[in-house]
């Protein structure tokens, strides 16, 4: 049995009721419903928030909202880890002991089907404990400047500064869309970033945090041109 385990709570501070608000037409965790629903890989999609009027928008999309989330784990600093522990405890209590498990960001508009059937199917092949969304830094890390409080610069790894950029190892960072995880390592809660995870590639057209309203913007401008490229079928 796979479960998706969305975490959305409603306390958003910097976009008010970010999880539900409308991008492109829907609220904006729809997307991420709609993409789980799409795989065909989940028994059950569950939201965990603290917010009845978030479940019930994830309800109409076809998602679950069986318990409200704790208030103890709907603060400012609780990590996304015990938030999915929490989740997947209440399923194994409830419901039985899920196989696989994948926490969906729902701010996540821009993901694919088609890489979350990708993630699934190297998660099981490997045997690894997670396998989660990565992309590519646009530059080289190893030619990353420091702005010092006088305006100057200097390189963070000055030995790099003759160094071409063909000749540098090329470096990835958290996509932070979705974790696929066995649901023993979840609820044991494992660091994800270990040698135990294996990373999914996804191009960085289809890659953009949503933190901010300039974050939200430049999100909508990549979906309409995701949009008219092929929607859900963009690889």
């Amino acid at each position: 049995m796979n479960i998706a385990v969305m975490p959305a709570r409603g306390g958003s501070k910097r976009i008010p009721l970010k999880n539900i608000k409308l991008f492109a037409g829907k609220p904006i965790i729809a997307w991420s419903i709609e993409a789980a629903k799409e795989t065909g890989l989940f028994d059950r999609i569950i939201v965990s928030t603290d917010s009845l009027e978030i479940a019930e928008v994830a309800k109409s999309y076809g998602a679950e909202s069986p318990f409200l989330r704790p208030k103890e784990l709907a603060d400012d600093f609780t990590g996304t880890a015990a938030v999915v522990r929490h989740a997947v405890e209440w399923f194994c209590e409830h419901v039985k002991k899920p196989d696989y498990v994948c926490c969906i960001y729902a701010t996540a508009p821009l993901i694919q089907p088609f890489y979350l059937k990708k993630a699934y199917n190297m998660l099981v092949e490997s045997q690894k404990s997670f396998a989660f969304s990565i992309t590519s830094f646009p530059s080289c890390i190893q030619r990353a400047l420091r702005l010092k409080a006088d305006m100057s610069v200097e390189m963070f790894y000055p030995e790099h500064a003759m160094t071409r950029s063909q000749d540098l190892e090329e470096a990835f960072y958290d996509a932070g869309q979705f974790y696929w995880g066995k649901a023993e390592a979840f609820l044991r809660e494992l660091p994800v970033f270990a040698a135990h995870s294996i990373g999914v590639r996804i191009p960085r057209y289809l890659v953009q945090d949503i933190d901010t309203q300039e974050d939200w913007e430049v999100a909508q401008y990549m979906f309409e041109v995701v949009k008219r490229k092929g929607g859900s079928n963009v690889i």
